[in-house]
């Protein structure tokens, strides 16, 4: 499709105004979001930009671009997008996005954006119904991406909340012995004895035990060998990246692997949905859980946890390893080097926690397998809608595909 659309530049569209410095955006709780070169970082009671706005990075060696919908402060590592003429702003956003900032060097010691240059760069205009078709569309998909992201969120705190409860603080017997209602059905209740009694991990309730990571998991070490090259088709070999925060594996940059490297990395374990990992230096105890319909290969320095057949409840065993509880308990096992931390693999099995009856946890695992199952999809619907967003975004703002064709692009693509 030949576009029509006219040409000019960014300098005839908008100006890049400087942000301003700001000491308490870190400690800051007011309404306005605060943005440097690199996105979000605080919050301030009055804001910089009173519009909506683009934010480009000005200073650093990777430098990015941001859209604020509501009114921001902008600190002075960034610019913000002045409108000289109407245009829309979130399509100036998608727009932006197609171009190289980090090249358009002023050429000082430090990285900084060339305003000269931004002005300079050309620009192809639609007009403003379908700048705002385009937005809608690309912002469609980014809105459907943060509704997942904070959903996950939610979900994630949901499930900690539950397992600290019945796990680490002990509500539901401490309820009972203040003669307090528990807050739970009454066959549920029941499984929580009364009294507390002392062990090596302090007061646990009576007839529970203090276990260890090796009585109710197989420990298998990674492979120790060279790290094989990376291809850009094959299998999945996991890597520290993959592994978040939130427990979650992330394979969206998955490190492809030849199939006989697999073979050879696999001889150990295949790690397979439900088990989980653990890594023993970097981000020492960092863990994460392999999802439904996922299987990798462990990566180097990486131990996998595969539960026994006597004790078949994972999703407790991945909140377990998240808990506050055993990151402490980690930190107590852990080799303090000159150089790096880790966590040796003969330390894992030593790894203690409070253990429960079979019955508590099986009620937990049907409470909170459904919650990190969510989360596991929203995860990879995310990853979807990236892939399709970032398909759409340079055939959008070229013009090579129109707004009024892209609900049968998407029916295609999906």
């Amino acid at each position: 499709m030949t576009n029509k659309w006219p040409s000019c530049a960014w300098g005839d569209l908008a100006t890049l105004e400087y942000g301003r410095a700001l000491r308490s955006h870190k400690t800051g709780t007011g309404l306005f979001r605060v943005f440097g070169t690199n996105g979000p970082i605080g919050w301030h009671d009055e804001p910089l930009s009173d519009d909506a706005t683009v934010v480009v990075g000005r200073k650093g060696a990777y430098r990015g671009i941001h859209y604020s919908a509501q009114p921001c402060f902008v600190i002075d590592t960034a610019f913000f997008l002045q409108p000289r003429i109407k245009f829309d702003m979130r399509w100036a956003y998608y727009a932006l996005l197609t171009q190289d900032i980090n090249n358009m060097d002023s050429g000082s010691a430090i990285p900084s954006t060339s305003r000269d240059e931004f002005y300079r760069l050309p620009v192809q205009v639609p007009s403003i119904p379908e700048q705002r078709a385009i937005a809608h569309i690309l912002g469609t998909l980014d809105d459907k991406i943060e509704l997942n992201r904070r959903t996950n969120e939610t979900l994630e705190a949901m499930t900690r909340a539950l397992f600290k409860s019945w796990f680490v603080d002990f509500d539901p017997i401490r309820a009972k012995a203040e003669g307090r209602d528990p807050g739970l059905p009454s066959e549920l209740a029941d499984l929580f004895p009364g009294p507390f009694e002392d062990s090596e991990l302090g007061e646990i309730p009576k007839g529970w035990a203090v276990a260890s990571i090796g009585e109710v998991v197989e420990v298998i070490d990674c492979l120790h060998s060279k790290k094989p090259d990376r291809q850009k088709e094959g299998l999945p070999l996991l890597q520290l990246s993959n592994i978040r925060d939130d427990g979650l594996v992330d394979m969206q940059d998955t490190y492809f692997i030849e199939e006989a490297e697999y073979r050879m990395w696999v001889s150990r374990m295949e790690a397979s949905p439900g088990d989980c990992v653990i890594t023993n230096v970097g981000r020492v105890g960092a863990v994460a859980q392999m999802p439904v319909a996922q299987k990798a290969a462990l990566g180097r320095n990486m131990t996998g946890l595969r539960c026994k057949a006597s004790f078949l409840f994972p999703t407790f065993l991945i909140e377990c390893l998240l808990s506050k509880a055993m990151r402490d308990e980690i930190v107590l096992k852990m080799d303090t080097g000159t150089i790096l931390d880790a966590l040796n693999v003969r330390n894992i099995p030593k790894l203690r926690f409070a253990c429960s009856s079979g019955a508590v946890l099986q009620r937990f695992e049907q409470v909170a397998r459904p919650l990190r199952a969510r989360m596991e999809q929203n995860l990879l619907e995310s990853h979807t809608l990236a892939a399709l967003r970032d398909t759409l975004l340079p055939k959008l703002i070229s013009g090579e595909l129109r707004a009024k064709d892209v609900e049968k692009f998407i029916e295609w693509r999906l």
